[in-house]
C-alpha cells in the first residue's frame, strides 16, 4: 500500500505550490497566544479542547457535544472511518479525490470504492448514491472537491443525502469551504437535519494554521464518541488550540486575507483558460492542471523549470495560490503542461 505523499519542498529561490498552505504569515495575535501557552508546554492539554470547542460551538450555533477536536480534519476522517467500517466493510468516494482516503480506508481493514469523477472533474452523485450496497459503512464527499476545486451545489447534496440509507455514515469534508463564492450547501445547517451526517473542517487552510494541526467536527455526539476512541488521547496540543482561538476571535482579519486569495486565484483562472489550458473553475485555493498517465516525470521537469512545485498525479497536477510573484511562473508552467498533449 503506497503511503500518503505530502508535498514536495520548494527549490531554492522557487515557490512551494505544493501543499495548499496560506501564503500570508500567521495573524500577530495568533502568534502572540502561541507564545503565552509556550510557557506551559510541560503540561499536558485538556481532553478534548473544552476552550476551543465553546468557542466554535459559539461561532458555529451548535451544542458544544456535537463537536469534536482533531489534529486536523484529515485525522478525524480516518477515526471516522476506522469507527464504522472494517473488514468485509466498503467505504465510497469520488476519484480523484483527497489521495489519502484509500489510505484511511485500507489501513481499518476496509475495502475503498473510487466513483470516477464526471468529465467536468466534479462529483458523480448519481453513480456514487449507485454504487452503495449493504456492505457499505461510510460516503466520502469533499466539497471543494481536493485535488480539482470543483463544488457540490445545495440542491445536488441534498438529492444525494436523501439517496443515501441512514445506517449509512456520510462525510462532508468541507477543508476549504472558507474559498467558496459560489452558492454550496452548508454543511452545518444540513447536519441538523441528518445524524447520519458528520461535517469536517480544519483551521490548516483559510485561517493558515497547516504547521500546528488543528480540526473539527460537526455531528452526532454518539458518532463522535466513536471516533475519538478510535483517535489517540491527548492528541490536539494546547499550542494548536490556543493558535485557533485567537484565529476565531480575528476571524475578521483572516477573512479579508481569503478575499485577496480569491480574488487572485479567479484572475489567475481567468488567464489561465484565455491561455487554452483545461483548468475547471476552482474553488478552494488551488488550480487543477489536467495530464496524462505518463507524463509525471515530464510534469516535475516542467515545474521545477518555472522554479514550482505542486503535487502531480498520473491525471494531473495540483497547484497551490501562493505569493502573487508566482503567478507568471504557474500560468507559464500551466501552458507548458498543455502542450504535452
Amino acid at each position: 500500500m503506497p503511503p500518503y505523499q505530502q508535498g514536495r519542498p520548494a527549490p531554492q529561490g522557487g515557490f512551494k505550490l505544493s501543499s495548499n498552505e496560506n501564503p500570508f504569515p500567521p495573524l500577530p495575535a495568533v502568534v502572540e497566544a502561541v507564545q503565552r501557552e509556550a510557557e506551559r508546554v510541560n503540561r499536558y492539554p485538556r481532553p478534548g479542547a473544552p476552550e476551543l470547542r465553546s468557542a466554535l460551538a459559539a461561532e458555529l450555533g451548535v451544542d458544544a457535544a456535537r463537536i469534536l477536536i482533531g489534529d486536523g480534519s484529515a485525522t478525524l476522517i480516518q477515526q471516522l472511518i476506522h469507527a464504522v467500517a472494517g473488514p468485509g466493510d466498503e467505504v465510497v468516494y469520488a476519484w480523484r479525490s483527497f489521495d489519502a482516503y484509500p489510505l484511511f480506508v485500507r489501513t481499518g481493514g476496509a475495502t475503498p470504492v473510487e466513483v470516477p469523477v464526471d468529465a467536468e472533474h466534479r462529483h458523480d452523485l448519481d453513480a456514487m448514491a449507485a454504487a452503495i450496497t449493504p456492505r457499505t459503512r461510510a460516503v466520502i464527499v469533499c466539497t471543494p472537491n481536493n485535488p480539482t476545486g470543483t463544488i457540490v451545489g445545495e440542491e445536488e447534496l441534498d438529492a444525494f443525502i436523501a439517496r443515501v440509507p441512514k445506517d449509512v455514515l456520510i462525510l462532508l469534508d468541507e477543508a476549504y469551504i472558507e474559498f467558496v463564492r459560489e452558492p454550496t450547501g452548508n454543511g452545518i445547517e444540513l447536519q441538523r437535519q441528518h445524524e447520519n451526517l458528520v461535517v469536517l473542517r480544519t483551521f490548516s487552510k483559510a485561517h493558515g494554521l497547516a504547521g500546528l494541526r488543528v480540526g473539527y467536527a460537526v455531528g452526532d455526539p454518539a458518532v463522535l464518541r466513536g471516533a475519538d476512541l478510535c483517535g489517540v488521547p491527548l492528541s490536539q496540543t494546547a499550542l494548536a488550540s490556543a493558535a485557533a482561538i485567537a484565529a476565531l476571535e480575528h476571524v475578521g482579519e483572516t477573512f479579508a486575507r481569503i478575499e485577496v486569495l480569491a480574488d487572485r486565484r479567479d484572475a489567475l483562472w481567468q488567464r489561465l483558460v484565455d491561455a487554452g489550458v483545461p483548468v475547471p473553475r476552482p474553488h478552494g485555493n488551488f488550480f487543477w492542471v489536467p495530464s496524462r498517465p505518463g507524463q509525471e516525470e515530464h510534469v516535475h521537469d516542467i515545474l521545477e523549470a518555472n522554479r514550482i512545485v505542486a503535487k502531480v498525479f498520473p491525471d494531473g497536477s495540483r497547484i497551490s495560490v501562493g505569493e502573487p510573484e508566482a503567478d507568471d511562473h504557474i500560468l507559464a508552467a500551466a501552458v507548458a503542461i498543455q502542450a504535452l498533449q
